[in-house]
């Protein structure tokens, strides 16, 4: 069901918002902040909601022209993963066995490939 909007009010909040499309770190962050408050809304007008989605579109597409990192190699994750975990060499001090890569893969939360 697609609700009828008031034109006036999705006007003034075009006006009071004054989308853009997102061109560095700075704008992207205020958007961010804008679409944050708006979704944390209670009681949304449809046309706030309709600002929600015209907002989610324009992050989306910037989100989508950043760099992508180039996939980590299994020992890049694992140190990282041990790091954040402040673990040490000696917590792994054997090869991971296929059991073990799943037994890290839950702890972790990630995929138990990994680390094999």
């Amino acid at each position: 069901m697609t609700l009828a909007i008031n034109q006036n009010i999705y006007n003034q909040l075009l006006t009071k918002f004054q989308l853009k499309i997102i061109e560095n770190d700075e704008e992207y962050e205020q958007a961010h902040h804008l679409l944050l408050n708006l979704i944390s809304k209670q009681d949304r007008l449809p046309e706030e909601t309709a600002m929600v989605k015209l907002m989610a579109t324009i992050i989306k597409n910037f989100d989508a022209k950043q760099p992508q990192p180039e996939p980590a190699s299994p020992q890049e994750v694992l140190l990282h993963l041990r790091s954040a975990n402040n673990m040490k060499q000696a917590d792994l001090e054997r090869l991971i066995s296929k059991t073990q890569a799943k037994i890290l893969g839950e702890m972790f939360k990630v995929s138990p490939s990994l680390f094999i």
